[in-house]
């Protein structure tokens, strides 16, 4: 039984009943919202969406966080933009605006309509960023796998506007890259691969290219290379790469091979090899590795 005190407060009487226990709030950590499904553009009367996380605003904050586009893997196929929501939630919570990015299909569009569609993404975020609480010149391309080469694609060639019609943002707002375990020249994937699913026409990479086999048109490769749009005197944005160490899907070399060329050039990078990870999985979304991830931000935002 409980019994009210003078100050109106409640105290427990019978020392065999439970008592409430206390708990200090913690402040620290934010929560975030997601703003699910919507259409940043609409080509040939395909809807493109983008999924959007945004850490909330604490009473009498009016902040505005830096702008990460990600872009999800799969093939260059149909994505399932959920499949990161969570993890991405969890590092939206430090402090950044994460809108993920739905990419036409390789089967209804090959190469380069994905880059062209991430960087059309960009310039929906840019132009509405008041809306989501994104600070527009701050902007972090990621992705994973097949969304790592088009973040990558997109942020070496924003300068030189290649494959897209219009630009309505300074390539100077793209502060860096993340990627994670992406192909990187797919002619040396397919050196070693099964070739069902890399050489015909109708695999991957052959549907991505057009429904052609790379064996009989080594010329799609390569503007599909993102080596190949670095040189001296062109600035790219800082990268930051990490893949597993016995990846079975795109071999850590193919991180290897971007890394060493933006170190010769005396490009800002770094690479990790993350040992005994495989393609992705639950490794690469630990705190550890988002420690890492901002260190490396902090540098350039």
């Amino acid at each position: 039984m409980l019994s009210k005190n003078n100050n109106n407060t409640y105290s427990k009487i019978s020392t065999g009943e439970r008592e409430v226990i206390k708990l200090q709030a913690d402040f620290s950590q934010r929560s975030c919202r997601m703003t699910l499904s919507v259409e940043y553009t609409r080509i040939d009367g395909m809807p493109l969406h983008l999924h959007i996380i945004e850490p909330e605003q604490k009473k009498g904050e009016m902040n505005n966080y830096p702008l990460i586009l990600f872009i999800q893997g799969s093939g260059w196929m149909k994505q399932d933009l959920g499949v990161q929501l969570a993890q991405l939630s969890k590092f939206s919570s430090r402090g950044y605006v994460i809108a993920v990015v739905e990419y036409r299909p390789s089967s209804v569009a090959p190469f380069p309509a994905q880059i062209e569609d991430a960087k059309t993404a960009i310039r929906y975020m840019v132009k509405h960023a008041s809306t989501y609480h994104a600070d527009p010149n701050h902007i972090i391309l990621w992705g994973d796998s097949s969304g790592g080469h088009t973040a990558i694609m997109a942020g070496f060639t924003y300068a030189k506007h290649e494959f897209e019609e219009d630009n309505l943002v300074d390539e100077k707002s793209i502060k860096a890259i993340i990627d994670y375990y992406a192909p990187t020249d797919i002619s040396e994937i397919s050196l070693m691969a099964d070739p069902e699913l890399y050489l015909a026409p109708d695999s991957l990479i052959g549907m991505w290219l057009g429904g052609v086999s790379i064996i009989d048109h080594p010329d799609k490769v390569i503007p599909t290379i993102p080596m190949n749009y670095l040189s001296p005197d062109k600035q790219v944005p800082p990268v930051f790469i990490i893949h597993g160490s016995v990846d079975t899907m795109v071999p850590f070399y193919q991180s290897e091979l971007l890394f060493r060329a933006l170190n010769d050039l005396g490009k800002d990078t770094v690479c990790y090899k993350l040992e005994g990870a495989d393609h992705g999985g639950s490794a690469f979304w630990t705190e550890e590795i988002f420690d890492l991830i901002e260190e490396f931000l902090s540098k350039y935002i």
